[in-house]
């Protein structure tokens, strides 16, 4: 398959901003690209954008590095508090770089609070897994680059039997009717509301994603996101639900707002560094004022993502159980990836940022994945003010996708799958179950924040083929 050349437009999704030095590490990406594809480059280029100073003597990157502690040090024009106090969530399996992202997300003098999740990595800006409350303000990189990356789950009425029976059959209808990645897309797109909203119009950078927006509707993107098939187990009746207890045939996707996020994440986060000034720790988590226009604008921008995102997954999922002749007994979805208006238990307004983290306000309903290994969780929330309402997004990443290709091998990546029964379409190492914490440690941290409703083993499991 033909490599992808790194294109700026990679780079300006990822934060890199205009100028020097996005002209600097393109440069050096593409003199590198015959030895390392673009998803490795990437990460080695955003690794170098949250912490110049450790790449400062690295002789492949140091100019980059240089380029930008140049720019970080032309001061900046908002200080930090003292930072406030925060809980944490399993705090003995999270790793010292989540826990400093998270210090400095309280100094910022918009915040209200915050909370860490037990499934918790290091990110850029707010750490996966962060939970931050801020004032009137939306911190674009607070909220990450796939606005609205989210979960679904339909219920069909296929038994154990039939799924163990027919994999071959049930591999093939998941091969068919999805898509993944950049160039992936479907002939018969469906029309959509969504893809006619006035929003496209009223604002400027939104209007030439539109095109985009329609091609790629239905489909999902790279990393870590899938389509797969797999066994619920549901132990007892649930009003929730609404389901006897039993095992069923469940569809669970992972799948974000594709480019149309990307690049509303790309240019309202460039457009809020360049308009809040914050010291070099914490230029990532730049903010925009609800009550300016650009504020108002990245609001609008980010919910119309956001609805995107779940209509991708109901396209997803219309088409599959379309293939099998079916129709869902239920259906549970929920936003990881996002920010909301919400009170706090004083009644104090604030902007809740989940990134990378699960709504788990009294009652509601979401869903936990685990690894293509590790089972994943129906879970209710509990509705705990200490996390602020919210539970992990998942089992969280043990190693990074570039230690986890330099350590684990396809081998045995391959001979962890047929161990646990699994058929996997797509996907490399870097995805590997071994590179994610233990989901039942996770799961374990956080018994004050959600109740387990059902328990989903994945089965059939698709990926992006990069």
């Amino acid at each position: 398959m033909k490599r992808e050349i790194i294109r700026g437009k990679h780079l300006r999704k990822i934060g890199i901003p205009e100028g020097k030095p996005l002209g600097i590490a393109l440069a050096i990406a593409r003199k590198l690209q015959k030895r390392q594809n673009t998803a490795q480059l990437l990460d080695i280029v955003m690794a170098i954008y949250a912490e110049p100073e450790l790449y400062s003597e690295n002789e492949d990157w140091k100019t980059l590095a240089e380029a930008l502690i140049e720019l970080n040090n032309k001061g900046s024009s908002q200080e930090l508090n003292q930072s406030k106090s925060f809980e944490v969530f399993g705090a003995k399996n999270i790793e010292q770089g989540a826990l400093h992202q998270m210090h400095v997300a309280m100094k910022l003098p918009i915040t209200v609070a915050g909370a860490l999740m037990p499934d918790a990595h290091l990110g850029y800006g707010l750490p996966i897994g962060g939970v931050l409350a801020t004032h009137n303000a939306v911190i674009p990189y607070g909220v990450g680059v796939d606005i609205g990356c989210r979960m679904c789950l339909s219920v069909l009425p296929i038994s154990e039997k039939e799924l163990n029976s027919k994999t071959v059959e049930f591999g093939h209808i998941l091969q068919k009717h999805s898509r993944f990645g950049n160039k992936e897309v479907f002939d018969d797109v469906p029309d959509h509301e969504i893809l006619d909203r006035g929003i496209f119009k009223e604002i400027n950078m939104l209007r030439p994603l539109q095109a985009r927006a329609y091609k790629q509707l239905g489909t999902s993107g790279g990393g870590n996101h899938f389509v797969e098939f797999g066994l619920l187990n549901i132990d007892q009746f649930n009003e929730a639900l609404l389901l006897a207890p039993g095992k069923y045939m469940a569809l669970l996707t992972h799948s974000g707002s594709r480019g149309l996020g990307a690049n509303i994440a790309g240019h309202y986060t460039s457009l809020a560094r360049s308009k809040c000034k914050l010291p070099k720790e914490a230029q990532h988590l730049a903010w925009l004022d609800l009550d300016t226009e650009e504020g108002q604008e990245y609001w609008m921008a980010m919910n119309l993502a956001g609805d995107y995102a779940s209509a991708c997954h109901n396209d997803i999922h219309r088409r599959i159980a379309k293939a099998l002749n079916v129709r869902p007994l239920a259906k549970v979805e929920n936003h990881h990836n996002f920010a909301w208006k919400e009170q706090l238990i004083n009644g104090t307004e604030v902007i809740v940022h989940r990134k990378g983290a699960t709504p788990a306000a009294q009652g509601d309903l979401g869903i936990i994945p685990g690894s293509m290994t590790q089972p994943g969780f129906v879970v209710m929330g509990l509705g705990n003010p200490l996390s602020l309402n919210s539970a992990s997004h998942g089992a969280g990443r043990l190693f990074s996708r570039t230690h986890a290709k330099n350590t684990i091998t396809p081998s045995a990546m391959k001979k962890e799958l047929k161990n646990k029964g699994v058929t996997l379409f797509g996907a490399d190492v870097d995805e590997a179950p071994m590179a994610y914490k233990d989901i039942h440690q996770v799961m374990e941290n956080q018994k004050e924040l959600v109740e387990v409703l059902a328990t989903f083993q994945p089965k059939i499991v698709r990926m992006n083929n990069d």
